[in-house]
C-alpha cells in the first residue's frame, strides 16, 4: 500500500466504521492536487498526465486533466479562500481561454469531449465565484464567456450529455452571459422522456428501442447535474426543484444497496474507472435535502468508498489515478478514455460544499443496511435483484432487464452489461468472443458460445427474475475491444433462450429453457458462476457436477449441476480481471446436445463463508419449475 492509503487516517468517536473525517477527505484532495501539477503546462490550462491518449486527442485530454481537477479543487475551496490554490487554476483559466496561447483549450466544434469538461469547469467557477471569478480581469472572463457561448443551439449527444449544455448555460446566465431557453427546455424535456420511475433514468436512448441504459451514470449524472444546475439557476428552477429532489430520494433508497459492507461498489457498467464517483449522488442528497439516508448513513457509505479504494491501490507511485479499477488495468480503457478520465472521481468530494459543522460531517457514523441483516432487494426498474449477506458483506446482482444494446439488432456480450450477475467483491473477466463466467449460452460444436444481448425482461419478483434472448453467434469480424461500439461482422441465429434467476441469500439457483430447433448443429448448454480474482492464483477443485474455485482469503465461488448439466470444470484466466492477475470461474454443462424445450439448472454461489449446498433441488414440469432450499422452502416459477 502506498503512502496515500495511510495518511489521514485518524480513527475518532464519530467515526467507528471508517475512521475517517472531514480532515480526512481534506488531506485526501489536496494530495490529489498536488500530485497532479508536475505534469501541468506551464500557464497551469492542460494537464497532460501520462498514459495513452482518448480518441479527441492529447490536447483534449489535457483540458480533461485541468477540468476534472478543477473541479475537486473547488470542491475543496469552497468553504473558504484557498488563495495559492485559486490563484494556480485561474492562470489555467487565463491561458485556456486565449485563442493567442500555445495551452488554447479545444473549441467545441474541434472536439466533443470539451463540452463535458466545460461543464466540470462551469461547475467549478460557479462554487469558487468569490475566490476566482470575481477577481479575475474583465479580458479572461469576457475570453470565458466566448469560450463557454459556442454552446448555444450546438447539437448534443442524446444522453446526459444534454446536461453538460444545461450546466454551462447555467452559468452563463448566472454571470450575465448569453443562454437559449430553447437549449435548456429541450434538456428538461429529454430528462423527462429517459426517467423510468423509481427513482431511474435511462441514459438516453428513445421509448421505440426501449429505455435500456442503466448504470451508474443515473447517480452520477442523470441526478447529479439536474440538482446542480437548479443550485446554479436559483430562483429561476423552484418548479424543478422539489420534481428533482423527490426522484433522487427515491433512488437512494436502491443505490444504497450497491455497496458492499467493505465499502467495495457493485462492479457493473461502463466508465467505471470514474470508481468512487458513485458517492456524488448520496452527497448531492445530504446538500439538496434528498437523501432517505441519515447523515450518518450518508457519511459511513461514502467515506467507506473511498477508503475502500484508497486501500486498494488506487493510486499509483507517483500518487496518479490510473484508467482501472483497484490499480491499473488497461483492459478497461474504453475510445473516450484519456489519462484524466478518472478525476470524474472529483465528483466524490462534493460533500465538501457542505460545512464543517453541519449533520453530515458531525453525525457519529451509522451502519449500512448490510451491515444490519441480510438485504434482499427488487430493483424493478433496471430489472436487478440484489442480494446482501452480513456474514461476509458481498452484494450480488442477477441482472435480467435491460442492457443497454437496441433491440433492434444483436449485439456482442460486453462484460459490464451482459453477466447475470455483478458484485461488489466479483468482477467479469474481459471476454468478448467466449464469455463464461456469470454467463448462460449455448456452445458450438467448434467451441463458440451464444450471445444473449439484446436481453427481453419477462418479469421481476421478490427474489424472481426472468428474461429471454435469442442465441446468436458472430461470424466475420472478432469483437471489438471492451466498451467500445459493435462490430460489423455477420451474425447467426440461434434458439430462444428464457432463464431464470431465483435467490435465497447467497443462493442462486440459475435456470435456462431452450425454444426451438437448431439450424447451426448440436449444442451444448453452459452455465459459468462468478470469477474470483486474486494476485495469488484461486485454486479450483471438481466433484461430480460440482465445482469450487477459492481465493485465499476465503472468497469462494461455485456452481453446482441441478439438472441437465452433469459436466464441471473452471477457466483460468491470466490478466484478464479487474481484481487480480489470475482469475478462475467455475462452469458445468451438459453431456449432450441440450433437446427443445428442455430445462437445466445450476446453482452458482458468491460467497465469503462456508454455505450449506447440499439441500438445494429443483423439480421441472412442463415450464413449472420448483425450487427446494436448504431449509425447507420452496419457490415455483414459471418459465
Amino acid at each position: 500500500m502506498n503512502g496515500m492509503g495511510q495518511q489521514g487516517f485518524v480513527p475518532e468517536d464519530s467515526s467507528p466504521y471508517t475512521g475517517w473525517t472531514r480532515q480526512t477527505w481534506e488531506d485526501l484532495a489536496d494530495r490529489m492536487l498536488a500530485a497532479v501539477r508536475p505534469y501541468a503546462t506551464q500557464g497551469h490550462a492542460l494537464i497532460n498526465l501520462p498514459g495513452p491518449a482518448s480518441r479527441s486527442g492529447r490536447r483534449s485530454d489535457g483540458l480533461e486533466g485541468f477540468a476534472r481537477t478543477f473541479l475537486l479543487a473547488a470542491f475543496r475551496m469552497s468553504q473558504s479562500d484557498r488563495g495559492e490554490l485559486a490563484e494556480w487554476y485561474a492562470a489555467g483559466l487565463a491561458a485556456g481561454t486565449d485563442p493567442n496561447s500555445p495551452e488554447r483549450w479545444p473549441t467545441f466544434a474541434e472536439r466533443a469531449q470539451a463540452k463535458v469538461e466545460a461543464a466540470s469547469i462551469a461547475i467549478a467557477l460557479h462554487e469558487t465565484r468569490p475566490w476566482l471569478w470575481d477577481r479575475l480581469t474583465d479580458s479572461v472572463r469576457e475570453r470565458a464567456i466566448a469560450w463557454f457561448a459556442a454552446i448555444l443551439g450546438d447539437p448534443i449527444w442524446e444522453n446526459n450529455w444534454t446536461w453538460f449544455q444545461a450546466i454551462i448555460e447555467a452559468f452563463l446566465r448566472s454571470v450575465g452571459g448569453p443562454w437559449s431557453s430553447e437549449d435548456i427546455e429541450r434538456t428538461l424535456d429529454r430528462t423527462e422522456a429517459w426517467y423510468v420511475g423509481g427513482g431511474w433514468y435511462s441514459d438516453g436512448t428513445d421509448r421505440a428501442e426501449g429505455l435500456r441504459n442503466f448504470d451508474y451514470y443515473c447517480g452520477w449524472a442523470m441526478h447529479f447535474y439536474p440538482l446542480w444546475y437548479c443550485r446554479m439557476t436559483g430562483s429561476a428552477a423552484d418548479g424543478l426543484l422539489d420534481r428533482y429532489r423527490d426522484r433522487l430520494r427515491r433512488y437512494l433508497l436502491d443505490a444504497q444497496h450497491l455497496v458492499g459492507a467493505g465499502g467495495a461498489p457493485v462492479f457493473q457498467g461502463r466508465s467505471l474507472t470514474y470508481r468512487f464517483a458513485m458517492v456524488a449522488p448520496f452527497w448531492a442528497g445530504a446538500i439538496f435535502d434528498a437523501s432517505p439516508l441519515s447523515p450518518g448513513r450518508t457519511r459511513r457509505l461514502a467515506s467507506g468508498v473511498v477508503r475502500h479504494f484508497v486501500s486498494s491501490d488506487c493510486f499509483d507511485a507517483a500518487g496518479l489515478l490510473p484508467l482501472g479499477w483497484h490499480r491499473a488495468f488497461p483492459l478497461m480503457r474504453q475510445p473516450y478514455s484519456g489519462p484524466g478520465s478518472p478525476y470524474w472521481a472529483s465528483k466524490a468530494f462534493a460533500g465538501l460544499v457542505l460545512p464543517a459543522d453541519h449533520p453530515v460531517w458531525t453525525d457519529a457514523e451509522e451502519p449500512l443496511g448490510i451491515e444490519l441483516g441480510d438485504v434482499a432487494v427488487r430493483l424493478a426498474q433496471p430489472g436487478w435483484l440484489v442480494s446482501g449477506t452480513t456474514a461476509d458483506g458481498v452484494v450480488r446482482v442477477a441482472a435480467h432487464g435491460p442492457d443497454h444494446a437496441p433491440l433492434s439488432r444483436p449485439s456482442v456480450d460486453e462484460p459490464e452489461y451482459a453477466r447475470f450477475g455483478f458484485s461488489s467483491h466479483a468482477a467479469p473477466d474481459v471476454e468478448l468472443a467466449n464469455p463464461v463466467d456469470s454467463h448462460v449460452g449455448l456452445v458450438l460444436a467448434d467451441g463458440r458460445v451464444s450471445h444473449r444481448r439484446p436481453v427481453r425482461p419477462v418479469r421481476i419478483a421478490d427474489g424472481v427474475a426472468v428474461s429471454s434472448s435469442r442465441a446468436h453467434w458472430l461470424v466475420g469480424e472478432p469483437p471489438v475491444p471492451w466498451g467500445a461500439e459493435a462490430g460489423s461482422g455477420e451474425w447467426v441465429e440461434g434458439p430462444l433462450v428464457t432463464s431464470a434467476s431465483v435467490l435465497r441469500g447467497a443462493l442462486e439457483v440459475r435456470l435456462a429453457l431452450v425454444e426451438g430447433e437448431s439450424a447451426v448443429g448440436p449444442l451444448r448448454l453452459r452455465m459459468g458462476g462468478w470469477a474470483i480474482a486474486g494476485d495469488e492464483a484461486p485454486v479450483g477443485e471438481v466433484v461430480g457436477a460440482s465445482v469450487v474455485c477459492r481465493r485465499g482469503d476465503g472468497l469462494t465461488s461455485t456452481v453446482v449441476g441441478l439438472r441437465g448439466l452433469p459436466v464441471a470444470g473452471w477457466l483460468r484466466s491470466e490478466g484478464r480481471n479487474p481484481l487480480g492477475a489470475v482469475s478462475l470461474t467455475p462452469w458445468v454443462a451438459g453431456a449432450a446436445p441440450v433437446m427443445a424445450g428442455e430445462v437445466c439448472a445450476a446453482l452458482v454461489v458468491l460467497s465469503g463463508v462456508e454455505v450449506d449446498v447440499s439441500g438445494v433441488g429443483v423439480e421441472v414440469d412442463g415450464r413449472s419449475v420448483t425450487v427446494a432450499w436448504p431449509d425447507g422452502g420452496e419457490e415455483i416459477i414459471l418459465l
